[in-house]
């Protein structure tokens, strides 16, 4: 179907896959080009001469293009460590945007990219053009359908033996150089799209990936590389790349009752002719002719205009969707790590860190205003949602959700001196030091956890966690464990003396009991010492049924909400939000967590999700949300910690800034 008004295409950069993109604009039904971004004048003037682009629209740099009112689309074409600074720079000027595979240098910087395009309203998606074709869509039918029986094994492999050059972009590092980032995507995906075909979804992750592979001795970057993917259901696929190194550029599947082989899966149909699908099965083969409506890139532009012009602008991208795309770069860096492969901007040290994209996106709209507090001792402004530092693995995934935490107005980080063997402690301060924004930021510290939990542990403990912070003090230090073995004199004591010293400003206890707490406090009176002025106890709005680990103390019952009623103790709770109990998730799933049934689940907490749902109807937002509000709305201080992975799992939490509960909304979800 030819469009009325056709998505007026920019092409940012000027290589060959531009070209190879301007052609198919140009024979496409739903677009037309009508610009052209370079580093040149001379390669804009040549580019726009070859696809008749008039002279105002051949821009001598990409901020012209992205400046270019007449654009609605952007096609980023320039090289892998460029597109998610130009992919974001092009979502908040507002354009559409097609990027080139793969769509970041890793997961992380994915996840920017669709954070800006998320803010600002607009489609973005990961241009790999062989999902477009309708060869795919019948490889999917015949799995689905039990064509080859049930799915067993896998193949892909896309490779090819490029003149050897360790300064052109397929070996150079800075480039991001390497078969797996250039065409180890595709196999990757195709093996995720056909074991979740054999699953009835739209892809599947491995939950396993084991790799060998061959790194240029100079570059570092890989030559050749082959992995073995493992999903559930017994699943195998094997996935092999190269730059430097010819192989069968073919695709299989094998079921129990036959196999399905793709002869020319990534590049299918370049000019519009045929492409073939073989269904090998009770020693005959069958083969199957896929006709496209238009040529390759075509059929890729159409993907973008028809979904655009639908208003299909959120993560519904038709050939790549972003969770699709994210899981399939989570793929990747798992293969890269398998063979040593990190990219020098990758490296925590890294002087430019251009990892990630300091991204000038407009500030979220006001319902996720953060909201403030003051913590003891201290006179930073804290936001009242912390950041539980304890799943980030490397440099590039705690940069950019710590640096989105931050844009959101956050402040507060929570670490732990066992967390991940120290691995977060070190990012996070090397994360502050990149940033250069440590007394912009308050840094809760933990240490002393069982079975370490002594006076001379915690002091270990607390200089090492100083040193790989890069820091000389913590805002806030909590004993991860309580120890009743040892009087509490004992740890006012030592903790008395690191404040003296400087390295902690204030300090409490994570899972104590009110009445060691309130035993600390009052020696520490009659002494005239600092006492704990912050508990760290588990504390949401469901009840703890059973503790999330041993040792494990909540604070959520009343006779604890009165002590910290009295006290005004603040409280910073962990799992504020009951590990995911309160997501609007009614798929089996849900119930087969098995840490989610055996402490979360019971009538009264479901009858609280009940109430919380029934709650986030009549508000306009989503039940987690109004979990999270609960915790804010006591009548003591609270600061709730949450673990986001994602960074658009930090969004959803701090929409909950905009919720207001009423003292009578407040007990009537707890159950009172």
């Amino acid at each position: 179907m030819i469009m009325a008004t056709k998505l007026k295409w920019g092409i940012l950069g000027t290589g060959n896959i531009a070209h190879a993109f301007a052609r198919g604009v140009k024979a496409s039904n739903t677009g037309k080009l009508v610009a052209v971004g370079s580093r040149s004048q001379s390669s804009a003037d040549s580019f726009a001469k070859e696809f008749a682009i008039g002279k105002p629209a051949r821009h001598a740099s990409y901020e012209a293009l992205l400046a270019d009112r007449t654009v609605e689309a952007v096609y980023i074409a320039v090289p892998h460590p460029m597109h998610a600074e130009w992919a974001i720079k092009a979502a908040e000027a507002g354009k559409h945007v097609l990027c080139e595979k793969p769509m970041g240098m890793n997961h992380a910087e994915a996840m920017a990219m669709f954070e800006a395009a998320h803010a600002n309203h607009v489609f973005m998606m990961e241009a790999f053009m062989y999902r477009s074709h309708p060869q795919m869509a019948k490889v999917n039918e015949l799995i689905t359908s039990g064509a080859i029986g049930d799915v067993r094994s896998i193949q892909a492999t896309f490779s090819f033996n490029a003149k050897y050059n360790e300064t052109s972009r397929l070996l150079n590092n800075a480039l991001g150089g390497g078969g797996i980032m250039d065409v180890g995507c595709y196999p990757v995906s195709f093996v995720r799209m056909a074991a979740g075909a054999a699953s009835g979804k739209a892809f599947a992750d491995p939950v396993e990936v084991k790799a060998v592979g061959k790194l240029n001795a100079n570059t570092g970057t890989d030559e050749w590389s082959s992995a073995v993917l493992k999903f559930s259901g017994g699943i195998m696929a094997q996935v092999s790349t190269g730059v430097q190194v010819h192989q069968d550029n073919s695709a299989r599947v094998y079921g129990s009752a036959g196999y399905i082989h793709i002869p020319d899966p990534w590049i299918p149909s370049r000019d519009g002719s045929p492409a073939f699908v073989h269904v090998h099965k009770d020693n005959k083969v069958k083969k199957i002719k896929v006709t496209p409506e238009a040529p390759l890139y075509a059929l890729e532009a159409d993907a973008v205009g028809n979904a655009v012009r639908a208003g299909q602008l959120q993560a519904s991208a038709p050939a790549m969707t972003w969770d699709d795309t994210l899981g399939n770069l989570r793929t990747m860096d798992a293969w890269r790590h398998q063979i040593g492969l990190v990219y020098d901007q990758e490296k925590p040290d890294a002087p430019e860190m251009k990892l990630t994209v300091r991204r000038a996106v407009p500030r979220p709209p006001k319902h996720t205003d953060m909201r403030y507090g003051t913590l003891p001792n201290s006179t930073k402004k804290a936001s009242r949602v912390v950041f539980g530092c304890d799943n980030q693995q490397t440099i590039a995934h705690g940069s950019v959700v710590w640096d989105d935490f931050v844009e959101r107005g956050g402040s507060v980080f929570d670490t732990g001196h066992i967390y991940g063997g120290g691995l977060q402690e070190k990012l996070l301060g090397q994360w502050m030091r990149n940033r250069n924004n440590r007394e912009d930021v308050v840094v809760i510290g933990k240490g002393a956890h069982t079975p370490f939990c002594d006076p001379d542990s915690l002091s270990r403990q607390l200089l090492i966690t100083l040193e790989r912070l890069q820091t000389d003090y913590v805002d806030m230090y909590f004993m991860h464990r309580d120890n009743p073995n040892y009087p509490v004199a004992e740890f006012v004591d030592v903790l008395n003396t690191h404040v003296a010293a400087g390295r902690i400003r204030a300090f409490g206890g994570s899972n104590w009991s009110i009445a060691r707490i309130k035993e600390a406090n009052a020696y520490a009176a009659d002494h005239k010492l600092h006492g704990f002025s912050a508990i760290s106890n588990n504390f949401s709005l469901a009840r703890m049924v059973s503790p999330v680990w041993n040792g494990c103390i909540a604070a959520s019952d009343r006779e604890y909400r009165a002590f910290l009623s009295e006290t005004q103790l603040t409280l910073m709770p962990w799992s504020s939000q009951a590990r995911g109990f309160f997501l609007e998730d009614t798929t089996p799933d849900f119930a087969a967590d098995e840490e989610r049934v055996r402490c979360w689940f019971a009538d009264d907490n479901f009858e609280r999700l009940a109430r919380a749902r029934e709650l986030a109807a009549q508000k306009g937002v989503r039940a987690i949300n109004v979990a999270l509000a609960y915790v804010l709305h006591q009548p003591f201080p609270t600061f709730a910690l949450i673990g986001p992975r994602l960074v658009s799992e930090t969004r959803s939490s701090c929409e909950s800034m905009s919720v207001t509960l009423s003292e009578a909304e407040v007990r009537w979800l707890n159950l009172e």
